[in-house]
């Protein structure tokens, strides 16, 4: 029970039910200043039920109110301000983090469920790079939030091995490709290919239409194309393998839109069987008028499907195999009314599970203000990136301590940890400008500033030989490390709003809090000097580490005990 939660059934029982417990909640304020107490309840919104002014509203129930759970409780006008017994919470917030350990914040929510996760998704023959970052991070982050809260993520990274790129692409290869140049540098090689096959379209429709011809060729199961294909995609797969071990990001299924060519027909059956396919200019449609919505394009007037065809192909079968709870989409808002048309089309089936159907969409990573792109050739490839940010790091590890048995290790958790950090303190919804020196600063609101505040917390605890069943007292009373004690008793509410909100950040910038009240607490307190608090001191701290740690593992970052 938080602070909020004591202080709602304190005022339930002394207005005997007037309000509901949710309706006080919604109603409690967090003063701006310490001198007003740690939760406040304005009395000006009970005046036309109780028909008096809110000062003696106020007075009247404060009178009502028994102090065992707070220290005082002042009233000051309209206010009712309560003061915590810093105490007692102390000791029941302490307690409990020794007790639980990394399961502080755990839920039983989601009581063993599957929660599907579409994430990353790269294209095959093209360069992991930085624009594939925010899926691939944030989808990990939710997928961890969500184990937490006691539900099986099952992450599946729909490759986009199919579509008309891909005829593009065999277009290109076969006007200016070379075996031998491919076999060397695979990646490097198709996507020059890509651009140029791009840009010259612009000038040559009939690069298009040849396109069309090459794909239409690869769905129809052309051994010469699907060899191709294949070996595009196998190639793509090695690179992308290396990068998720470099992220520390595995999958449970790696079944991309190919996987899902036999499973179509069964949608449009489906569709067909249920009444609500129509013909408009030669193409199949689903109409979607009474959603406000576009028409749903199953399949070309040339008989090509869509994505949508397979996404409702990728629905059913996830649903039949995962039995889902839910099943969410983290992809980029750009996507916003594919995934609206794709809920839209399945509760027209009559799927009632659509309803557990979640887009999680994201802003755009730039460059200099600018959109990145690989069909113009305008990328930041992640593999050089996490390479430069783990040097960066290194460097920054010998300016301050060159003793490090590990330090490459440590480097490299830094390194590339504070790129992904960076990405997730961003608000889901807005985009970032890519800085690799801002992300790597061991200052500011980063990464590394995080990782360093736990190493150094783990640092007193070595030197104090801190042994967690020797501890006798968990009691603090000073303000210093009240605004902690508050910050750490928070922390499982931080975890499920992040769940309900689908929004890591909420967790990333909840460890920037954390770290700064530490850190203030302590250049301001004498934590290793012998006195009757220097136990509960070093408690505090020990559950400082101890939830830092487990907020950044649930981003995806370790937190090294030495930097």
């Amino acid at each position: 029970m938080n602070e909020k939660d004591l202080v709602t059934r304190a005022l339930a029982t002394a207005l005997n039910g007037q309000l509901a417990l949710e309706e006080i909640k919604n109603l409690l304020e967090n003063p701006k200043s310490a001198v007003h107490g740690d939760v406040a309840f304005p009395a000006f919104f009970l005046a036309k039920i109780l028909r008096k002014a809110p000062n003696i509203i106020a007075s009247e129930l404060a009178a009502k109110i028994t102090a065992d759970d707070f220290e005082k409780i002042e009233v000051v006008g309209p206010y009712i301000n309560f003061f915590m017994n810093k105490k007692k919470v102390s000791a029941k917030v302490l307690q409990q983090i020794l007790s639980q350990g990394t399961h502080f914040g755990d839920f039983n929510e989601g009581d063993g469920r599957n929660i599907v996760i579409d994430m990353s998704s790269p294209n095959i023959a093209k360069p992991f790079s930085i624009g594939h970052l925010r899926s691939t991070v944030i989808g990990d982050a939710l997928a961890n939030i969500f184990a937490k809260l006691d539900y099986n993520p099952v992450r599946i990274n729909h490759l986009g091995d199919w579509g008309k790129q891909f005829g593009m692409l065999i277009t290109a290869y076969k006007k200016w490709g070379k075996k031998e140049a491919v076999k060397a540098h695979p990646i490097d090689e198709l996507l020059k290919l890509y651009v140029r096959i791009n840009a010259e379209a612009k000038v040559n429709p009939t690069l298009d239409e040849e396109a069309r011809e090459w794909f239409l060729k690869l769905e129809r199961g052309d051994q010469e194309t699907y060899k191709l294909w294949q070996w595009f995609r196998d190639e793509s797969l090695i690179e992308f393998n290396r990068l998720y071990k470099q992220l520390d990001v595995s999958f449970d299924s790696i079944n991309g839109e190919a996987f899902y060519n036999d499973k179509m027909a069964e949608v449009v059956d489906i569709l067909e069987s249920k009444g609500l396919l129509k013909v408009s200019k030669g193409a199949t449609i689903v109409d979607l008028e009474k959603y406000d919505l576009n028409p749903a394009l199953i399949k070309k007037a040339d008989g090509a499907t869509l994505y949508i065809t397979r996404d409702l192909a990728a629905a059913l079968f996830r649903k039949r195999k995962y039995d889902f709870a839910k099943c969410v989409y983290v992809v980029g808002q750009e996507q916003a009314s594919h995934f609206k048309q794709l809920k839209a089309v399945l509760k027209e089936m009559g799927y009632s599970w659509a309803d557990d159907v979640y887009h999680v969409p994201f802003g755009l990573v730039t460059k200099d203000g600018k959109k990145l792109s690989t069909r113009k050739g305008n990328v930041i490839l992640l593999e050089a990136t996490l390479h430069e940010a783990d040097k960066r790091a290194l460097k920054q590890i010998d300016e301050k301590k060159t003793n490090l048995s590990n330090k490459e290790q440590v480097a490299h958790a830094v390194g590339t940890g504070a790129v992904k950090f960076f990405d997730l303190k961003t608000d889901r919804m807005n985009g970032y400008d890519f800085n690799l020196e801002a992300m790597v600063s061991f200052e500011g609101e980063t990464g590394p500033y995080v990782q360093y505040t736990h190493a150094r917390s783990m640092s007193i605890l070595r030197k104090a030989d801190f042994k967690v069943e020797s501890l006798a007292t968990y009691a603090l009373k000073d303000a210093e490390s009240w605004e902690i004690i508050k910050l750490l008793q928070a922390f499982p509410q931080i975890v499920q709003r992040s769940a309900d909100r689908f929004e890591p950040s909420i967790i990333a910038k909840y460890t920037l809090q954390l770290s700064q009240s530490f850190n203030k607490y302590y250049a301001h307190v004498r934590i290793l000097d012998e006195n009757e608090e220097k136990s509960a001191r070093l408690t505090l701290v020990y559950a400082v580490a101890t939830v830092l740690k487990e907020a950044l593992r649930i981003l995806g970052v370790d937190a090294p005990d030495e930097m």
